[in-house]
């Protein structure tokens, strides 16, 4: 008896098989980085410094990469065209997870991602003087709506703004301005090398100050997170990767939202926390003008095509 050949996949099946992989892979990515947040927010309730939370979150980002990246497996991974601009984004990725970790002392999981997902909008604006990506009419009306999705959750002038919300704009708007560099710098270095220098001056920021913030846990909990906050943060970033090597970024964008999901369910589960209505609110508003810009883009996209 003769056996039937085994089949061979088409490119159509490959290509729906690696959307089908890269849209799971973006799935998982933020499980990790909401994890990343409920380890910080565990660890500044053990009363560990949120800058030593921070040290260690690049501590371990940079021993893992540099196992994987470094001018030895990798020649040339340390040569940069743009060495400032390199050293400016990892500056920008170091306050914005600073500013995070400090507001996760007195804020929820879900008020301090929900605010972060403003940053799309903000480099949005910034993209015009910036990049010279100009916004159209309609773009500025998705952008003005999902500003006013942070004014619901802030709710300034009404007694319930907190002074730890700070931290939250200067989170966002760190983390707009990275973005606008990572983009700015895709057109000069590979983004092997961007990968290689992203933890690198936070790090080299924060060891001077390690003896005056340094502070031994008091308990093994204590030190598991403090390990965690780098294996979130790395496992994250390395499954982002992976699904974009795979899918473009179009399709996956829509999915980096249900992180406010997992946030509200760690929270509610680690911390007993249930978001107000206005919280839920201003971040529905957030993601609604966050998938009209990109439904924009890609009306935009197919018109030029």
């Amino acid at each position: 008896m003769t056996l039937p050949a085994p089949s061979v996949p088409t490119p159509d099946t490959r290509a729906r098989r690696d959307r089908l992989v890269g849209i799971g892979l973006m799935c998982l990515a933020p499980i990790f980085f909401a994890g990343l947040d409920a380890s910080g927010k565990i660890l500044a309730r053990e009363g560990v410094d949120p800058l030593l939370t921070t040290f260690m979150r690049y501590a371990v980002n940079v021993a893992l990469v540099t196992a994987m990246l470094n001018p030895v497996t990798r020649p040339g991974v340390a040569r940069t065209r743009r060495l400032p601009l390199q050293v400016a984004r990892s500056l920008l990725l170091f306050g914005s997870t600073a500013c995070n970790f400090l507001a996760l002392r007195s804020l929820q999981l879900a008020e301090t991602v929900s605010i972060q997902f403003a940053a799309p909008l903000a480099v949005a604006l910034l993209a015009g003087p910036l990049l010279g990506e100009w916004s159209s009419r309609r773009r500025l009306v998705a952008i003005a709506v999902g500003f006013l999705g942070v004014i619901v959750i802030v709710r300034p002038g009404l007694g319930t703004m907190q002074p730890a919300l700070l931290f939250c704009f200067g989170n966002m708007s760190c983390y707009a301005l990275y973005i606008v560099a990572t983009r700015k710098l895709a057109a000069y270095d590979s983004s092997a090398t961007t990968i290689f220098y992203s933890g690198l001056a936070g790090l080299l920021l924060m060891s001077p100050l390690l003896p005056w913030i340094w502070t031994a846990p008091a308990s093994p909990l204590a030190w598991t997170m403090l390990v965690g906050v780098g294996l979130f943060g790395t496992a994250g970033h390395w499954l982002l990767v992976l699904a974009h090597a795979r899918v473009p970024a179009n399709v996956l964008a829509p999915f980096i939202y249900t992180q406010i999901l997992w946030s509200v369910l760690l929270g509610f589960l680690v911390f007993g926390d249930v978001p107000s209505g206005w919280t839920l609110l201003g971040s529905a508003i957030i993601v609604g003008s966050g998938l009209a810009l990109l439904a924009q883009d890609a009306a935009h996209r197919r018109r030029t095509v």
